[in-house]
């Protein structure tokens, strides 16, 4: 089994409500589930749509094909009526729309009339919608009433009442009207997942990793890790600060850091445009720090709520001057949560600025997980503390040290000085112009560290036949549907995927002979979200492969899953001749 349902109105609607409910009945059941969400820039109005794909097995992408569209608005009809299955339907009120449809996919359901039938609440028309989707594939309530209540229990014995009775309204109609559904659901002995999406596994990530202050100026689509974290402060005494713009935010993150804390930053490719000489003071004065960026279409403020992979080259050449950074950009929630507790890690480790590169579409989506292994969780406390750094006879900050990392000392903790300067600096951190030291301090700073750090980043992650003849490469948030497009072609060709996430510095060949697969391939394709080919270009760059074969989108959309494989097959047919 496998169904996809899209929900479809107008911002301030309530879309993401019935999305987000379904979506967590349905991986409370035990199924697997993935969502994606599609919205426009304002608060009102607009068109919006929400799409849940849930399956007896694991699902990461989004299908081109609809089983049963909610429609709210004229537009949503216009759409994505197209997209519905041959079997699949239509559910609406034309109360709402104001117009009655006699064809076949669809089905009338008094969404408002229900609600205020049994709540006296024309607001609750959502839940009506949600227990309408429940009795056309014949699930129990159970979940669902147990959500109702957790969610709305802080507002009274009554609107609990009125949600429960609106949704068992909703789910007779439904039942008891719709003669067409003949939906087969598998039951599963599974759990019940987690539901999870990138933002929030970022947010956890940084919790898990021991952030202790976060500074930003909200901008999409990074905001949402700071409110999360902002509502976990007192629970795990972190200091959230919105700051007055970009620059503050990550200055205020470097000085935290340099005061003894793990700190962290998040924003979008405008508000990096800000940070990017607060980036080369952290590399100057190798003070760690962990910076989100999501990315989003540019350039200037372009699409703000859509998604595009186009600030790889970005982030690679900011700021000004040489010096090290890492950059991961992950493919799940789950690698999202791994790979920022790495990103704290390495990044105080070696004193140098870390990324979490991710975009729109990886930040929306929620993929179901078992749970998140905490017991992989990383901490390790590189900084100079309480009595080791009082019984030091000396200190100096940027200390000539044979691995180029010198001790980090919190200033505060003992007599000794904690000096660091933004000018080129000698050991102690004071202010120099000669030529020796600016050699000694290159030496250290890049030379040393970049071999200790390279030795970290993990190769790309293989998936697929052994011995592909087609070779799919991928980075950042197209793993999922590059793995399922793997999956589906592969009933017919030997394909496989390279998917790389850990991607600077770029992995070296030692770990994994990656090139061996790419070279050895017939025809490999670079799939991403961009029009320029910026992961290809860097491959090029590190590696000297070159991709004759390339896919690129970059309409603010995301790939879906038919989509990717109807393009596939073109290519693999034209490279074929």
């Amino acid at each position: 089994m496998d169904y996809s349902i899209k929900i479809g109105g107008e911002a301030g609607q309530g879309i993401q409500t019935i999305g987000d409910t379904l979506a967590k009945v349905f991986s409370r059941y035990g199924f697997h589930v993935f969502t994606h969400q599609d919205y426009e820039s304002r608060i009102r109005g607009g068109h919006n749509f929400y799409q849940i794909r849930f399956s007896d097995a694991p699902v990461m992408s989004s299908r081109d094909k609809t089983d049963i569209l909610i429609v709210f608005d004229a537009d949503s009809l216009k759409f994505h009526e197209p997209e519905v299955s041959e079997d699949g339907h239509i559910i609406y009120d034309s109360a709402i729309l104001k117009q009655k449809y006699s064809k076949q996919k669809f089905l009338d359901i008094p969404f408002v009339d229900l609600a205020v039938q049994n709540s006296k609440n024309k607001i609750m028309a959502n839940t009506v919608a949600i227990g309408a989707v429940l009795g056309m594939f014949r699930l129990d309530l159970g979940i669902l009433f147990e959500l109702l209540k957790e969610t709305f229990s802080k507002k009274g014995e009554d609107i609990v009442k009125g949600n429960v009775a609106s949704a068992k309204a909703g789910y007779d109609f439904a039942k008891n009207n719709c003669s067409r559904c003949n939906f087969f659901i598998k039951k599963t002995n599974n759990k019940p997942f987690i539901l999870v999406n990138g933002i929030e596994a970022i947010a956890l990530g940084a919790i898990s990793s021991g952030c202790k202050f976060y500074s930003a100026y909200p901008m999409t689509p990074s905001t949402g890790i700071m409110n999360y974290i902002a509502d976990k402060e007192a629970e795990y005494n972190i200091i959230v600060e919105q700051a007055e713009d970009e620059i503050s935010a990550i200055n205020m993150a470097l000085g935290a850091s340099f005061a003894g804390v793990r700190s962290m930053t998040g924003t979008s490719g405008g508000g990096f445009a800000l940070m990017i000489e607060g980036l080369a003071l952290a590399g100057m004065t190798e003070t760690p720090v962990v910076i989100a960026l999501g990315q989003r279409p540019g350039p200037a403020t372009g699409f703000p709520t859509r998604t595009e992979q186009a600030e790889l080259q970005f982030v690679l050449n900011a700021a000004h001057g040489e010096f090290p950074r890492i950059i991961f950009a992950p493919g799940t929630p789950e690698q999202a949560f791994y790979l920022t507790n790495k990103a704290f890690d390495i990044s105080d480790k070696y004193q140098i600025p870390a990324f979490i590169l991710f975009d729109q579409y990886i930040a929306d989506c929620e993929w179901t997980f078992k749970e998140f292994d905490l017991k992989r969780i990383k901490y390790n406390d590189y900084r100079l503390r309480a009595d080791a750094f009082k019984s030091l006879k000396e200190y100096k900050r940027h200390a000539f040290t044979d691995s180029g990392i010198s001790p980090f000392g919190v200033p505060g903790d003992a007599k000794h000085l904690v000096v660091t300067d933004s000018d080129e600096h000698d050991e102690e951190g004071h202010i120099v112009e000669d030529a020796e030291t600016r050699i000694k301090m290159i030496h250290k700073r890049l030379f040393k560290k970049v071999p200790l750090i390279k030795n970290e980043i993990e190769p790309p992650l293989f998936y697929g036949n052994p011995e592909p003849e087609i070779v799919l490469v991928g980075w950042g948030s197209t793993y999922g549907i590059i793995m399922e497009s793997v999956d589906r072609i592969s009933k017919n060709k030997k394909i496989a995927m390279l998917h790389f996430s850990e991607i600077y510095p770029f992995p070296s060949i030692e770990k994994f002979d990656y090139l061996k697969i790419l070279n050895n391939a017939k025809i490999s394709i670079c799939i991403e979200n961009n029009a320029t080919g910026q992961f290809a270009k860097l491959v090029r760059t590190e590696t000297g492969f070159d991709f004759k074969n390339r896919i690129n989108k970059f309409d603010g959309r995301p790939f879906t899953l038919d989509g990717l494989v109807s393009d596939i097959n073109k290519k693999v047919v034209n490279t074929n001749g």
